[in-house]
């Protein structure tokens, strides 16, 4: 019985473990291709749409809100930039514009991340105009109330600069419009020396009648973005309005409005790295919105928000203040906003997921060696030590059972040749002898189950901090968040050719150096216990290295570099600690008995033979 459980338990960790492979990867990727082939199929039919769309609501009634005909043609990001006069965003971590026409910021880039690891790459592009491949954009103004026939400034709307000068840290731009009939907007921008920019709105009634408006906020972007497709990550709608949302974009093209009305809330719109979030005062009552719709055959995507109204009287002046993220999602950054401005759990903007109590942690122990000796892969090498110490109690445990274990081999093999023919009293006698002894049967799978939570929680580090984005290591890992670049299967470069353009199986013949290096740890740390009497439980141990190489082998490098570096420290510690306990090490024997056996194998082979006939002159025929 006991055998047969140990077999079920290996077949189970088995197949739990491809399970996850084939949730967090193999899935994902078969998603993302579909993905990418559907917005290929999208995109080439689509043109960009006008987007004079002021945010959608349920009160007051919006102009424009059914949308207007699509434009023309698609225009280059440069020719869209090009379209409208604009004010210069000079910043140490951004660079772009503002389009005066709209008063929108619609044009940034982040200059201390590039495409790729080469640092002459080109800047990420965050924010976009409208009319350009991708716009994604920021808005801010005024709605009047229904039946209020105010003239207000719209995405049309050409505004004036007061003064000259580009936007930097500490030197606010200001914008100004009249609409001549008696009430002036005035816009100051500011924006500090990280990703935030604060935005001011004035109205001056200088007419006879009074004014009711809604200030609003609203960040658009046009068209269904390449996600990165991965189950893990969560990339669409977001924010904190009374719970975390996150919507997909899938979400949203069923529900195409989901609405919330909240206090100390924010919303946005999130990539993987980075995102662009609307940052409203913490007391303002939100009536906010995530939203879809469509222009011609663009999908458009929009996270807004509706303030309470404000009344102008004539001669009297209002204001209103918003917020805009719009940048890298660093974590000290996003933390420093979150504890600066009140915020409502803005740390949650970056995708820690459900195990947040364990990730955000690991991350900030991580980050904390990161700092000391300014290499992340040796960081996580220092926090797999820590991790084994704090473990080891446990694994001592553990280890200490699989010596007696290992002990009691002699006894248990005369228990199974005594009762062969009798199963039943077979496993009374062994389970009679663990109770004795005082054996754990499956102390073996122990250290691998406590492993679980760390393993998870380090592959959403590397997964979703930009911190490890292309984060480097030693030799060629030159990006910790992405796989080994070498592979086996070209000598590790030198051959010159790309096995991952072999149809079908090039995927899975990219079997880097490090993950053949933790398989080999592996397949060492599995050699180091009793071979298992159950051949079934023996052919899946011998297999698993195998089977953990292929898989691990496109995860992130550093994830691979960690569970190599793990598996030498289990070897280590289990050979002492069996050692301490009286165990003979079987490594060495176990390493050489598959090839002495075959040796031994192939003489029985040959002396098997029969021998050669000879004739009458002894010679053979």
């Amino acid at each position: 019985m006991t055998d047969q459980k140990n077999t079920i338990l290996a077949i189970v960790l088995s197949a739990l473990v491809l399970i996850v492979w084939q949730y967090f990867y193999g899935l994902p990727q078969f998603e993302k291709k579909q993905i990418a082939q559907q917005q290929a199929q999208t995109q080439s039919t689509q043109s960009p749409a006008s987007d004079n769309r002021p945010p959608a609501a349920t009160s007051p009634d919006l102009p424009g809100a059914a949308g207007v005909a699509p434009q023309a043609r698609l225009v280059t990001r440069e020719e869209a930039l090009s379209a409208s006069p604009r004010v210069t965003i000079d910043t140490p971590k951004l660079k772009g514009s503002i389009s005066l026409k709209g008063a929108r910021i619609d044009d940034l880039a982040l200059k201390r991340y590039q495409e790729t690891v080469d640092p002459h790459s080109p800047d990420i592009v965050l924010l976009a105009p409208s009319g350009s491949p991708h716009p994604f954009y920021a808005e801010f103004g005024w709605v009047a109330a229904t039946g209020t026939p105010a003239k207000l400034p719209t995405a049309e709307t050409v505004w004036r600069q007061d003064g000259t000068g580009s936007l930097e840290v500490d030197r606010p731009v200001t914008l100004v419009w009249d609409n001549g009939e008696g009430l002036e907007f005035r816009r100051s921008i500011a924006v500090d020396d990280n990703y935030l920019f604060t935005i001011r709105d004035e109205v001056a009634n200088k007419g006879a009648k009074q004014v009711t408006l809604y200030p609003y906020g609203l960040i658009s972007r046009h068209g269904a973005p390449q996600t990165s497709g991965y189950s893990i990550l969560h990339e669409g709608m977001i924010g904190v309005l009374g719970n975390l949302q996150e919507v997909t974009y899938k979400t949203l093209d069923d529900k195409k409005t989901v609405h919330f009305d909240v206090t100390n809330g924010w919303l946005g719109i999130t990539d993987k790295y980075w995102a662009a979030t609307l940052l409203p005062d913490v007391t303002a009552q939100l009536h906010a919105k995530f939203s879809q719709d469509t222009i011609g055959t663009e999908k458009n995507y929009q996270a807004d928000y509706l303030l309470d109204p404000q009344t102008v009287d004539p001669g009297s002046s209002t204001t209103t203040d918003a917020r805009l993220f719009a940048g890298a999602k660093e974590v000290a950054v996003i933390d420093g906003y979150e504890q600066q401005l009140h915020l409502n759990r803005f740390d949650r903007l970056i995708d820690w997921g459900y195990f947040y109590f364990i990730t955000k942690p690991m991350f900030m122990l991580i980050d904390l060696f990161f700092r000391m000796v300014g290499n992340f892969g040796v960081a996580i090498l220092i926090v797999t030590v820590l991790v084994k110490l704090a473990f080891f109690p446990l694994a001592n445990k553990s280890y200490a059972s699989m010596a007696k274990m290992k002990a009691v081999q002699p006894q248990m093999q005369q228990i199974r040749e005594r009762f062969a023919d009798d199963k039943v009293k077979q496993q009374q006698e062994l389970m009679e002898l663990y109770k004795r002894e005082k054996v754990n049967p499956v102390a073996g799978c122990l250290p691998m189950a406590i492993q679980i939570p760390v393993f998870f929680s380090l592959y959403k580090v590397l997964f979703v901090t930009i911190e490890m984005r292309h984060a480097p290591f030693f030799g060629w890992i030159k990006d910790l968040s992405a796989p080994d670049p070498t592979t086996v299967f070209n000598l590790f470069g030198l051959l010159p050719y790309d096995p991952s353009q072999v149809p079908f199986i090039g995927h899975y013949l990219m079997i880097g150096a490090w993950p053949l290096v933790m398989g080999i740890s592996m397949w060492v740390q599995m050699k180091l216990n009793p071979t298992p009497p159950d051949p079934t439980q023996k052919m899946i141990f011998d297999w698993m290295p195998v089977i953990f190489t292929f898989m691990l082998a496109n995860f992130s490098a550093g994830l691979v570099i960690y569970w190599a570096w793990n598996n030498t420290l289990s070897v280590v510690q289990q050979s002492v600690i069996m050692r301490k306990n009286g165990a003979k090490i079987e490594l060495w024997d176990n390493l050489k008995l598959p090839f002495v056996a075959k040796f031994w194998d192939a003489c029985r082979s040959v002396l098997a033979r029969p021998a050669p006939l000879k004739n009458k002159d002894g010679e053979g025929r």
